[in-house]
């Protein structure tokens, strides 16, 4: 019944898709205009010829590296800091308003600020980390206290020293909840960094090409380069899922 379920499932994505495919179809086909909303078969063959330019790999992964900076000191400093203020109620609520000023400022608030303090190479970085950070931080604190706290007493007691606590028994409990926030950060985070692209203009990258398809009106160029960061953030979603799997591997 699994099998069937799941095959259903597909079907009705695939169905879902044909449908977005026709409706972007006929709208371009009522807007008759390139410089509005180019057609899907346009759109797909200049994402080929995208592919295929010279600076193609250069600028895409130049993005991507600007992501894992910012994911890996987001992702370090969430886990750490959680397993802190999951530990040390008094660091929580120590650090709990700046969690909350971070996480409560809209993007492009700290984008105009990051415009001040970072060269344009920097700025994506800076605010995926910003962005990133919060999501990993919650998760692996919210995990923390859902550990039960008589099993960590017990270990006190027998005088278990406090690295082998926060490894066999703080680390194994919050793994789910860790990889739980990377899955929703690594998400949000590329938006983050398209975005700090797209205003900080730095001389490779992907919001780089977005902004300058949108300033001559390269609509299908525009279009290409979203469809291609909507790929790659699948792809490293799908790593992260299959890596989770591979970890916590009572969940299977």
């Amino acid at each position: 019944m699994k099998t069937s379920f799941t095959k259903k499932q597909r079907y009705i994505t695939l169905v879902s898709v044909v449908i977005l495919i026709v409706i972007w179809k006929l709208l371009s086909l009522y807007y008759h205009s390139d410089f509005i909303l180019p057609s899907p078969e346009k759109t797909v063959w200049t994402a080929i010829n995208l592919i295929c330019t010279k600076d193609f790999l250069e600028v895409v992964g130049i993005t991507i590296l600007r992501g894992l900076i910012g994911f890996i000191i987001a992702g370090i400093a969430g886990v750490a800091l959680g397993i802190w203020a999951g530990n040390k109620p008094g660091f929580y609520a120590f650090i709990s308003p700046l969690i909350v000023v971070i996480r409560s400022t809209p993007v492009i608030a700290i984008t105009l600020l990051a415009l001040i303090w970072f060269t344009p190479d920097y700025l994506p970085v800076f605010i995926g980390l910003l962005t990133m950070f919060p999501l990993v931080f919650t998760n692996v604190y919210d995990g923390m206290k859902s550990i039960d706290s008589s099993l960590v007493e017990m270990a006190k007691f027998y005088k278990v020293s406090n690295k082998r606590i926060i490894r066999e028994i703080y680390i194994p409990a919050i793994i789910p909840f860790i990889f739980s926030g990377i899955s929703n950060a690594v998400g949000i985070g590329w938006r983050a960094i398209i975005i700090g692209e797209v205003l900080g203009q730095p001389k490779y990258g992907i919001g780089t090409q977005m902004q300058n398809a949108q300033t001559f009106l390269k609509v299908d160029v525009l279009i290409a380069w979203t469809f291609v960061v909507i790929i790659l953030s699948y792809l490293f979603e799908l790593l992260v899922r299959w890596v989770e799997r591979k970890l916590v591997i009572w969940k299977s």
